[in-house]
């Protein structure tokens, strides 16, 4: 039987489109082994959002062909999609497949066989217009499946190069994602995670249908699904029609994730965000009145070409006055290709180290106070794994609906299933708790030891 090795950068797309990929070599009759191991094939699922992406890609390209220089080696994702010829020039490259026609992967690889010639099968993103579909019907990681549910973007952000590695906006057909979501129910995931490189604009490319319809036909026509998570959601997607179905939801959780970038205006001008952060404010409060539980996570980036101090101030300001749950802070890293990195005035490595390090600090001192709330508190978490620790054997670790990172003490039954635990201590990044056993009056018992 011949062997496949897979290695995966980047974000939670990559990893879906690597299961994805993975599936077709399974039905074509090959057996996965280890990256680190001896292999006839090596798929490299690339990065390419930072030039760092790129350097960290070709890296893993040139471990592959040192670790077996017999196999085939082909490499596929975004960094193969925007730089087609920069990876066909390293040595060893046999295959290069960018971000779609994944269909015709092994075919290029058995062409490759055959001929011994290198093959580029990357083609021009920009004129695509149809969704490739990939069926993940369940994950080699258990606990939590993402569903891909929409293709590229149409913002053009001045720092990001994704359009260029993924194309325009486009949806999957919605028959198809209802499909999806009822395999992965059956096999035995609780939660499911909406993904896309754009994921609440799904709909905009179509004429009848929208995000908010789909939220609501996998609340309702999917059996045994308990929980929805949306991956990421733009303030200008959060649609009264979308917070009416959040309001009436009884399975999306209660956490968003909604990128911000920047509290100054005259930054997200720069970037060419299309908000102010005024209308992403009234969003906020406008979502908060349907679920004043929600936990809202969001992506700061820090010195952004010109950013002042004054400017630094006002997202720092901004963020205290929304008051996230958690924040994802990055210092600005020049993109070759985009106009960001063209622009005057880079800001000096040692002002955005010193900013990164404020934001997190406040974005830690954030956390902890949304996790205090829920102090004495029960909740329904899911277990994800074992704590890795030898000294604690029966700590599981999971997350709440609320995104609250939850260790308590159980038995490894329990993973993948929701369970009550009671928070006794908050904290962050991880907060402790206890099991709860639902006796059958219908009273609660803590359990503090597992069974």
């Amino acid at each position: 039987m011949p062997t496949v090795a897979f290695h995966t950068l980047g974000c939670k797309v990559n990893h879906y489109e690597t299961e994805g990929i993975w599936r077709m070599f399974m039905e074509a009759g090959y057996e996965r082994v280890d990256f680190e191991s001896q292999s006839d094939i090596y798929v490299i699922n690339t990065c390419t959002v930072t030039n760092t992406g790129d350097k960290k890609s070709r890296q893993v390209i040139r471990r592959a062909v040192r670790k077996n220089p017999e196999a085939v080696v082909c490499v596929t994702g975004c960094y193969a999609q925007t730089s087609p010829g920069e990876v066909m020039e390293i040595p060893g490259v046999d295959v290069v497949c960018g971000t779609q026609n994944r269909k015709e992967m092994i075919g290029y690889i058995e062409e490759h066989l055959k001929t011994r010639q290198p093959v580029n099968g990357v083609k021009n993103i920009m004129k695509n217009r149809t969704f490739e579909e990939m069926d993940v019907p369940e994950f080699t990681d258990r606990t939590r499946a993402s569903l891909k549910i929409q293709e590229g973007c149409n913002n053009f952000c001045t720092f990001c190069i994704i359009p260029w590695s993924r194309g325009l906006l486009r949806s999957r057909d919605p028959k198809n994602v209802l499909e999806q979501a009822q395999k992965l129910v059956q096999a035995g995931y609780k939660e499911i995670v909406l993904t896309g490189i754009h994921t609440a604009g799904y709909g905009e490319d179509m004429p009848d249908y929208n995000f908010a319809k789909l939220l609501w036909d996998l609340e309702t026509k999917v059996d045994g699904l308990k929980r929805i998570r949306i991956s990421s959601i733009e303030a200008s997607q959060i649609t009264d029609e979308v917070i009416d179905v959040l309001d009436k939801s009884e399975k999306i959780v209660r956490h968003l994730h909604i990128p911000l970038q920047s509290g100054s205006d005259s930054v997200l001008a720069r970037m060419r965000r299309k908000y102010s952060s005024d209308y992403y404010y009234q969003k906020i409060v406008k979502i908060r009145k349907a679920l004043p539980d929600l936990a809202i996570t969001s992506d700061v980036i820090v010195g952004f070409p010109g950013e002042t101090e004054e400017e630094f101030m006002e997202t720092y300001d901004f963020i205290k006055k929304v008051g996230y749950s958690e924040l994802h802070v990055f210092p600005y890293s020049r993109r070759t290709g985009t106009p960001a990195a063209r622009m005057d005035n880079q800001v000096d490595d040692d002002v955005k180290e010193k900013r990164v390090h404020q934001l997190i600090a406040l974005s830690d001192q954030l956390a902890k106070e949304y996790a205090s709330r829920y102090e004495n508190e029960v909740l329904e978490i899911i277990p994800e794994e074992k704590v890795p620790d030898p000294q604690h054997p029966d700590m599981l670790v999971g997350y709440s609906d609320n995104y609250l990172k939850v260790q308590f003490k159980g038995s490894h039954d329990m993973i993948g299933k929701i369970v009550r635990v009671k928070i006794t201590k908050s904290g962050y990044p991880i907060n402790e708790g206890v099991f709860v056993r639902v006796l059958e009056d219908g009273m609660e018992e803590y359990v503090l030891k597992a069974n």
